[in-house]
């Protein structure tokens, strides 16, 4: 059943009409023909380009009973914010609210950003529903077939995922332990049309940018007039010294958006994140909200807000240290003991995640499928990289299962590494 035009099929010789409806009511295999021919019929061109999340995909295979998981970025049960009763009682969000967030909120956001160097007002934050939207709305703004886009290498898999969804056309910035290959990066900015950088605890290297480095590239991307969209849901989390100043804060000519997150430090099911922006770009991203959700969730929003109003998350993520650094101990010991040399990595300074790479050569999928086998999930390196790596890594991330846990998921990495 050959396709021959959108929403028509040729079968037995005659063009037929075909709705959606019908497409789903056909019998499997003429469905599946019609679906993955080369012209699909009903879908956008993007959708040839959209690919499954490899994390999200990982974690729902690791959700049997036993199973431990150094796949996800998943914060300590421990650690979450559960809200108490009398703030839930205080709660007034239940009718519709603006697009851009809660007012009280925007102007608590504002501060944080004025505390970090940014030159900003409430007027220039929007509220998210999750950091991922602030993604996803960048790249509708930012990114056509074709767009030359500057990312880390590696880089956040689910921002790659984005941005191959928009057809952009990737200019790699190699970022290991040793920091990123700035001499690179003016040839680099000549070419793209936006930037984006984690360069904060990045994700997943754990690598935070210096000083010395951030001055430079803020100057590259001042020269180059090249927009900057800085990822930075991990500062908070910082173990040994607070990170240096945003890239964003450092601008005088470009464009910039920077993004930060209440999931890391608060609680992922609250899905709050926000951007701080240019003042320039403030009206096209709300109406690119007002277009995808109209607003965020109020009830969520009014929760943060009170939390950031009394102070208290600053405090909560103080609360939370002493578990994530005994976390991070537990892990390097339990992958020194396990692999020695075998391994390398570097002790993160903040975030959730060790960035190790194998001494030999491995295929790190097939390692993954022994290990889920093995009752551990764990995720190859090679996904967030937009070329062949060189070399086998793998991210694991501390801070969600327990110290026995780490051990005992740890041994069962060395077990299936030995398979």
């Amino acid at each position: 059943m050959p396709i021959v035009g959108r929403g028509s099929v040729r079968h037995a010789g005659v063009c037929i009409k075909v709705k959606f409806i019908d497409i789903l009511r056909m019998p499997f295999h003429d469905r599946s023909l019609l679906l993955t021919n080369q012209e699909p019929a009903m879908f956008a061109q993007r959708i040839e380009r959209l690919t499954s999340s490899l994390v999200r995909d990982i974690l729902a295979a690791a959700s049997r009973p036993g199973m431990i998981s150094f796949a996800g970025g998943l914060p300590a049960d421990e650690a979450l914010f559960r809200p108490s009763a009398e703030m839930l009682a205080s709660l007034d969000g239940w009718q519709y609210g603006q697009s851009e967030g809660e007012p009280m909120l925007r102007e608590l956001i504002a501060a944080r950003g004025r505390a970090l160097g940014l030159r900003c007002e409430a007027s220039q934050v929007l509220v998210l529903s999750g950091s991922q939207q602030g993604i996803d709305l960048v790249a509708k703004l930012f990114i056509d077939p074709g767009t030359p886009v500057l990312v880390e290498s590696p880089a956040y898999l689910a921002a790659l995922q984005v941005f191959r969804l928009f057809g952009a056309d990737y200019l790699p910035l190699p970022v290991m332990g040793e920091g990123a290959e700035l001499d690179r990066l003016p040839q680099i900015l000549a070419c793209a049309r936006l930037a984006y950088l984690t360069p904060t605890f990045q994700n997943p290297s754990g690598y935070c940018y210096t000083e010395g480095e951030r001055v430079a590239i803020a100057s590259a991307i001042d020269a180059a007039g090249t927009p900057l969209f800085e990822d930075d849901p991990y500062r908070d989390l910082a173990y040994d010294g607070k990170a240096p100043q945003p890239i964003c804060a450092r601008l005088s000519r470009a464009p910039w958006i920077y993004q930060g997150s209440f999931s890391k430090v608060l609680a992922p099911g609250l899905r709050l994140g926000y951007l701080i922006v240019h003042p320039d770009l403030v009206s096209p991203l709300t109406r690119l909200k007002q277009a995808a959700d109209l607003h965020t969730n109020r009830i969520a929003q009014q929760l943060v807000a009170q939390m950031l109003d009394g102070g208290r998350v600053d405090a909560h993520v103080e609360g939370a240290m002493p578990l994530y650094r005994e976390r991070r101990a537990v892990m390097t010991d339990a992958l020194s003991t396990a692999f020695g040399d075998r391994l390398e990595w570097s002790l993160p300074a903040g975030g959730l995640f060790f960035w190790v790479r194998f001494a030999e050569p491995l295929d790190t999928r097939a390692l993954m499928h022994r290990a889920l086998e093995r009752g551990v999930a764990v995720m190859p390196g090679d996904a967030f990289f937009t070329e062949r790596p060189d070399a086998a890594y793998l991210r694991l991330n501390f801070s969600h299962a327990g110290p026995d846990g780490i051990r005992q998921g740890v041994a069962r990495l060395k077990e299936a590494l030995d398979a």
